[in-house]
């Protein structure tokens, strides 16, 4: 199964910047975090987490890829699909902790592999990335 997510730069302006990526739901919550800031050019240097939200785009539980101390479980090599579901579909998405880069992440639809497409897949790019964050 591939997951297609619409991840959106939230910015200040009236531009409406987001991607369309398709995914394989085993990857890993870093595979995602790698496939966002490629096709968003950032240079992936910084620190990032994702978080648990819901309709209302309410940040929840944090699901950090690093782990900061031993009490604290790492999303890094957790698959996607043991947090997406049809009850649990979005996701806030923070990249460089001193610049908060900051994306939703939503669960558009869930679809087959296509044989011969190489996942992750961005299909769709709408926007300019700002040179810095909005």
């Amino acid at each position: 199964m591939i997951y297609r997510f619409r991840v959106i730069l939230d910015n200040d302006t009236e531009d409406n910047i987001f991607r369309d990526i398709e995914i394989k739901d085993n990857s890993t919550f870093e595979d995602l975090h790698y496939t966002i800031i490629n096709s968003f050019h950032l240079h992936g240097k910084e620190l990032a987490a994702f978080y648990i939200s819901n309709d209302n785009w309410e940040q929840g539980e944090e699901l950090p890829l690093e782990a900061m101390d031993i009490s604290q479980e790492s999303f890094q090599e957790k698959e996607l699909n043991t947090i997406i579901s049809a009850t649990q579909h979005q996701l806030i998405y923070v990249y460089d902790f001193l610049n908060l880069w900051t994306f939703f992440v939503e669960l558009m639809e869930v679809g087959e592999l296509v044989v011969g497409t190489i996942y992750p897949n961005l299909i769709h790019a709408q926007g300019d990335v700002p040179e810095e964050a909005p």
